[in-house]
């Protein structure tokens, strides 16, 4: 049997209520599309959203960045985003930057994150999706479930991972990217991770090359040349076997970290790791917010999903965020709630600088 290949796209095409949720319309259309379009491409394929991102997780044998899945999914989208300017929805087709199809979907909006891999006997994997930040929104999570032994006790005390792995970083704003073999150059790493305004983690690999996990790390504002929303970012993370644990995987986002997005894109806020039925960010539209949906992979069909984050053991988590919330709302438009300036020239804030410029003396 040839390889598999996981491919997770997102797109914000449209929010109902505002930046808050998809309309149920959005998902069966794109249900639809992809059952009548993918017929003799997929294997298999999941729709699903978090806040006001539409997220099409599909298996298939065409290998990663392959025109005919890609044009699938912004055929789906394009489709989708018909029904949202009906609908009137908030920012319809917004993550849409093309009127037309180029041959691969990454630099035209959509996110994309995708592996290609040998199905072991038992393949579990998760797909993390978030709302209301960044690719660099990973970075942490990342570095605890392959790097750090204090979340993941399998880089200790089993033999497959003992020997650590290897983390693809990406420079988003050059589009350069560097390869860290871990522990030995951990904090070399770490130099570039804390940064993760700008350094995201694109991949993580076993020693042997074996692909662990991947991430989208485009940044929407960068491609467009304007502010056009936060770029919501999706990973998925192979567990098991050689790999981190489900519950290493999970272990990181029971302590929430801080990311920017939140409210314009201009905001600090925790991650918050919420069931399906909590992705629906509506406070200060949001506090940003993580899903995680756990499948078995049995020859390409996605056996699941499993909404990881529905677990009552991550509500301390989901309560320590709040308090969080809390905390920074009352430092309104005052940094660090607020993102500092050279972030903010990616937000609509230029436009307002510009009209005072000429009042400097």
């Amino acid at each position: 049997m040839s390889k598999i290949t996981l491919t997770v796209i997102k797109a914000d095409i449209g929010g109902y209520v505002g930046h808050c949720s998809v309309h149920p319309e959005l998902i069966e259309e794109a249900n639809r599309v992809l059952e009548e379009n993918g017929k003799g491409l997929l294997e298999d394929y999941v729709v699903t959203h978090v806040g006001d991102d539409v997220n099409l997780i599909m298996t298939h044998r065409k290998g990663v960045d392959n025109p005919e899945i890609h044009k699938l999914a912004w055929d789906t989208f394009l489709s989708c985003t018909q029904i949202a300017k009906r609908l009137k929805l908030y920012g319809a087709g917004q993550d849409l930057l093309s009127d037309s199809f180029s041959g691969n979907i990454k630099g035209m909006g959509p996110g994309v994150a995708e592996m290609e891999f040998e199905e072991r006997p038992s393949e579990p994997l998760i797909v993390f999706m978030a709302d209301k930040t960044e690719p660099g929104a990973w970075n942490l999570p990342l570095y605890k479930m392959f790097a750090d032994p204090f979340n993941t006790i399998g880089l200790v005390i089993d033999p497959k991972m003992h020997q650590g792995f290897k983390f693809e970083v990406l420079d988003t704003m050059e589009n350069k990217k560097i390869v860290f073999s871990c522990p030995e150059e951990l904090y070399d790493l770490l130099v570039f991770l804390g940064a993760s305004n700008r350094y995201a983690v694109k991949a993580v690999y076993s020693k042997s090359g074996e692909p662990a996990a991947v991430s989208s790390t485009q940044r929407m504002n960068l491609m467009a040349g304007r502010y056009v929303g936060k770029d919501d970012p999706v990973l998925v993370v192979r567990c098991q076997s050689g790999f981190p644990a489900v519950g290493e995987a999970l272990e990181p986002f029971a302590n929430p970290h801080l990311v920017a997005g939140w409210m314009r894109g201009s905001h600090f806020g925790p991650l918050m790791p919420v069931s399906c039925k909590g992705a629906t960010p509506s406070r200060f539209d949001g506090p940003p917010r993580v899903t995680a949906l756990g499948f078995q992979l049995a020859g390409g069909k996605l056996v699941g999903p499993q909404d990881m984050f529905a677990d009552v053991s991550f509500d301390r988590a989901r309560q320590k965020a709040l308090e969080m919330a809390d905390y920074l709302r009352q430092l309104g438009p005052f940094e660090p709630h607020r993102l500092p300036l050279d972030e903010m020239e990616y937000t609509t804030l230029p436009q307002v600088m510009e009209k005072l410029k000429d009042r400097f003396e």
